[in-house]
């Protein structure tokens, strides 16, 4: 069974507003068994859209499409179904009272604008939009089940899981069920050498998306029943963990490294502080994203002169003076000084040159030095990282928390 997605509005092709939603309703068809086809997005001009409806509706057997269900006058999807059906609009009632009693809720009045929201294709299937004013509607369009979706995230996705799935998935004869690894500390053309040859192995398709500093391993099985392809995901994902190691795998699914790091120290009730240079306050940023990572980060300091290393953290100046401020030395001594001044179980230091200037042949541009100290002892690393600043930066700070889930998992802090 194939499947297309159509978005619509100026603003996408204009490069205006990022397609997130083809993101999403692709990977959700291709994890539902379906083979996507096609990803389009056209402009408002009723024209082109009416072309692409037909198009689409006669290649494929399911059709999503987002978007010009709102109350503007470029807002032009239902009257384009109508158009390519031969039928006429037709308001539905029930609709526009579940609408006025949307924006009285508000304080509003209904306008005509927003009464257009519920003229439908004649004989369409209203799908309810329990968020917002746009109910969407589902049609038989050429050869495809096809479904209207408002363009908001939010209200396609409640409405694509409400209506839309329900309706779909009887269609698929196999069961399907992907699996998603996160991975770090690899390259992606490494992790797609190790894994050479699992697909065949196990009769999976795998997936690769490089998402800066990650690489996501995407393992979809399809198999007779919804059981047979968890199973053959699951065995698929263990061989995965074992070609690329527990470094490089930390987690599945929806899921972060900020997040697995937070709920590690958690679980084993142990505090962390930090201290940033070159991140400047990046790793602090990304673990106070966590909710919940107050019951573990006491707090960081960022010492981007070697003053502020100096008196707010204690490195000795002998030591910057010798070694210079971006090196193994000075990054466990930012990490001895920032579990001393907290208090903490774990301290986290990174020191480095982010760029584009500030390098010189011994210590070039992306150089960094990051330390992880615990009552174990202080463990350090370095790289040269490439990419423009704010890259450096992001790999820096992710390379700091592996560092320190690795830590967590293998030291002897652990009880």
């Amino acid at each position: 069974m194939t499947a297309a997605v159509l978005c619509t509005g100026t603003e996408l092709t204009r490069g205006e507003l990022f397609n997130s939603n083809a993101t999403y309703l692709a990977e959700a068809l291709t994890a539902l068994g379906f083979e996507v086809g096609a990803l389009d997005a056209v402009d408002d001009d009723d024209q082109r859209i009416v072309r692409a409806l037909e198009r689409l509706g006669k290649e494929h057997d399911v059709l999503v499409c987002t978007g010009g269900l709102g109350p503007t006058t470029d807002d032009l999807t239902s009257e384009c179904v109508a158009r390519v059906l031969g039928v006429p609009l037709e308001r539905d009632e029930t609709s526009l009272e579940a609408i006025r009693r949307r924006v009285e809720r508000v304080g509003r009045t209904l306008t005509a604008s927003n009464a257009k929201q519920a003229n439908f294709p004649r004989g369409a299937s209203i799908l309810p939009n329990p968020n917002g004013t746009a109910p969407g509607f589902s049609v038989k369009l050429g050869r495809a089940a096809a479904f209207f979706l408002p363009g908001v995230p939010l209200e396609m996705k409640a409405m694509f899981a409400a209506s839309v799935v329900p309706a779909i998935q009887p269609l698929v004869a196999d069961r399907s069920h992907q699996t998603l690894l996160r991975t770090f500390g690899l390259p992606e053309s490494e992790v797609n050498d190790r894994l050479a040859g699992l697909d065949t192995a196990h009769d999976v398709t795998i997936g690769y998306r490089a998402r800066l500093p990650e690489i996501e391993v995407k393992l979809l099985a399809r198999a007779p029943t919804a059981d047979a392809a968890r199973a053959r995901a699951a065995a698929a994902a263990a061989e995965v963990r074992a070609r690329l190691g527990l470094d490089v795998v930390y987690g599945e699914g929806d899921t972060s490294l900020p997040e697995v790091v937070c709920r590690l120290l958690e679980a084993q009730s142990l505090t962390l502080a930090l201290a940033e240079s070159c991140t400047g306050g990046m790793v602090a940023e990304l673990v106070t994203n966590v909710p919940g990572a107050s019951r573990s980060f006491l707090g960081g300091v960022v010492a981007y002169s070697n003053a502020a290393k100096t008196e707010l953290l204690g490195v000795d100046p002998t030591l910057i003076e010798r070694h210079g401020a971006v090196s193994a030395e000075v990054a466990r001594a930012l990490a001895e000084g920032a579990r001393r001044r907290f208090g903490s179980d774990l301290a986290l230091a990174v020191t480095g040159i982010a760029g584009p200037d500030g390098g010189t042949p011994e210590k070039p541009v992306g150089l960094v030095h990051w330390a992880a100290a615990s009552d174990a002892g202080i463990e350090a690393k370095h790289a040269v990282f490439s990419g423009n600043r704010e890259q450096v930066r992001r790999r820096s700070a992710y390379a700091a928390l592996a560092l320190l889930r690795r830590v967590v998992l293998r030291s002897s802090v652990q009880p």
